[in-house]
């Protein structure tokens, strides 16, 4: 009875760690910088994150932080293209890789 539990409990975890959804915040709360629109949003551990983080020479110290990709920023709230993103918006500590990493990201909403 309990090797059967011992192998649902991981598995049942597992699905379970990824369908939890990251929480977003409003975009008013971004006091780190412009809020960016990012083509993606991984952990700095996943494997396209990691790719682009080696391939600049940029250490990430925590593995499991969120990491922006491909990203520009948003100048304007609400206001003609400037102000939408159909991708991911977010606000990240560090948008100073040319748009092409952020680093420290929170999902927010518009």
């Amino acid at each position: 009875m309990f090797s059967k539990l011992s192998i649902t409990v991981p598995a049942a975890l597992a699905i379970l760690a990824v369908a939890t959804p990251v929480p977003t915040e409003p975009a008013s709360s971004c006091t780190t910088g412009p809020i960016q629109c990012c083509n993606s949003v991984e952990a700095a551990n996943s494997p396209a994150a990691a790719g682009v983080l080696s391939s600049l020479g940029i250490i990430v110290q925590d593995v499991t932080a969120l990491v922006g990709l491909t990203c520009s920023p948003i100048t304007v709230i609400g206001v003609g293209s400037g102000g939408s993103c159909s991708a991911s918006p977010v606000c990240c500590t560090d948008n100073s890789h040319g748009g092409l990493v952020s680093i420290g990201c929170v999902p927010v909403t518009l």
